[in-house]
């Protein structure tokens, strides 16, 4: 066999070599779900200052994160054979912990609008509210309409859906936004904000845990509509699951039942 012969060979073992590892690589491509099943564990962010969602709360002397947001958390996990761990952080904070593999998904009460939805991945919509707006008691009987809310200002929890729809919504509005809701509702009290504008669930709950603020008849709906957990761009089998998990848990009422214990947590 001539040099020519043994060098042509060569190179075609060499490109077979070649081409065999590239799709040996491509077969074994970790997922975002194969790697939570290989820790055993999914991390979760959360932002816990959004009763019912996510709150603190004090159980047998040690304090904990709770709320129907944790509730499903558990159930995902439970499906996915893993353990949970949750991490407590800012709300505007959660995607970018999300894209820096600080956490594998975020459970926050987040709506998935068409910005968030550039930088992750939705599930399918598990929970829809509406947003209302608090002031100060005495004041709510001053607020029957949107317009009676113009040139006020407004505090709203930084990066959220509130935040865009409070702007969208209340005409010459003046934004003060915060990273955690307690810290708007201390403003409001403060004279600093004149309203505030959170889902009603949340509402509800301040109002009942302060008597000095209450909740006006001014509702605003979400256009693009309801919660859904984010998780980073890419992640389509981790997205089946999950949606997997939110059906089987809706079709069984589940939801709705993690909503009335959550509440029933609540100081």
């Amino acid at each position: 066999m001539n040099k020519g012969l043994l060098k042509k060979l060569g190179m075609i073992v060499a490109i077979g070599t070649i081409a065999i590892s590239i799709v040996g690589c491509a077969g074994n491509k970790s997922t975002a779900l194969d790697a939570i099943k290989a820790k055993g564990k999914l991390v979760v962010g959360t932002s816990a200052d959004y009763p019912p969602y996510e709150f603190h709360k004090e159980i047998d002397g040690k304090d904990q994160i709770v709320g129907f947001d944790i509730s499903i958390a558990k159930e995902l996990a439970k499906d996915l054979g893993v353990e949970l761990e949750v991490n407590d952080m800012d709300f505007d904070g959660l995607l970018v912990a999300l894209q820096a593999k600080k956490v594998d998904m975020v459970f926050a009460g987040m709506t998935p609008t068409a910005e968030r939805k550039e930088n992750a991945d939705f599930s399918d919509i598990y929970y829809n509210a509406e947003h209302g707006f608090i002031v100060k008691a005495g004041e709510e009987g001053k607020i029957k309409s949107i317009d009676d809310l113009k040139g006020k200002k407004i505090g709203v929890q930084k990066g959220s859906i509130q935040e865009a729809l409070a702007k969208k919504s209340v005409p010459d509005a003046q934004l003060k936004s915060l990273a955690k809701v307690t810290d708007l509702v201390l403003d409001l009290k403060n004279n600093k904000v004149d309203a505030i504008l959170v889902e009603l669930p949340v509402a509800k709950y301040n109002v009942e845990k302060n008597s000095d603020i209450a909740l006006t008849s001014v509702v605003l709906k979400d256009e693009e509509g309801g919660s859904a957990i984010a998780m980073k761009k890419g992640s389509d089998e981790l997205k089946a699951e999950i949606n997997k998990t939110i059906k089987k848990l809706q079709d069984e009422k589940k939801i709705e039942q993690f909503v009335i214990e959550a509440n029933n947590l609540v100081d």
